[in-house]
């Protein structure tokens, strides 16, 4: 059994000045942390490397250069048997689920960031498709969200939207 935590959008320092607490305790009990992009600070990404078992992360169109020499924009991975991939944008909501079924067919699941806004969808073609929103930026959402989940022997479970005090 594979411990998750999936985030997205911290945007430091511009957004936040740090981390919220519960996301660091988050971090401490997950097996492996994944950031959908949107960093903007180099720092934030050496961090969560010196803190997180293991970290899957992608850069966002607000990363500069260092990140983007760094960070990939699409990762791959397969973790338990689960296929996994990470990407920052995915374009509008209308459309999105057809649109990650052809860019991303051999994966059973897609998390992405970019919005904002907590998603979390199942394709047609199968893919789970789960966006933590932001720890650190809620736009217009009513709070600070990331997101928690398990996989065991291949499977997705207790997907869990987290709210995060700031």
């Amino acid at each position: 059994m594979t411990r998750l935590l999936l985030i997205s959008d911290t945007h430091l320092p511009t957004r936040a000045r740090r981390l919220p607490d519960a996301l660091w305790r988050a971090v401490d009990e997950a097996d492996v942390v994944v950031h959908a992009g949107d960093w903007v600070d180099e720092a934030t990404l050496d961090a969560l490397e010196g803190r997180a078992a293991r970290l899957i992360g992608v850069y966002g169109n607000n990363d500069g250069e260092g990140l983007r020499s760094r960070l990939p924009e699409v990762a791959r991975v397969e973790i338990d048997g689960l296929r996994m991939g990470v990407v920052h944008e995915t374009g509008a909501a209308v459309g999105r689920e057809r649109r990650a079924d052809d860019a991303h067919a051999d994966l059973d699941l897609l998390v992405f960031g970019h919005s904002h806004i907590p998603w979390d969808s199942v394709t047609p073609g199968g893919m789970r498709m789960l966006n933590p929103g932001s720890p650190t930026d809620r736009r217009r959402q009513p709070a600070c969200t990331m997101m928690t989940a398990r996989v065991d022997a291949g499977a997705l479970i207790d997907v869990e939207l987290v709210e995060v005090g700031r």
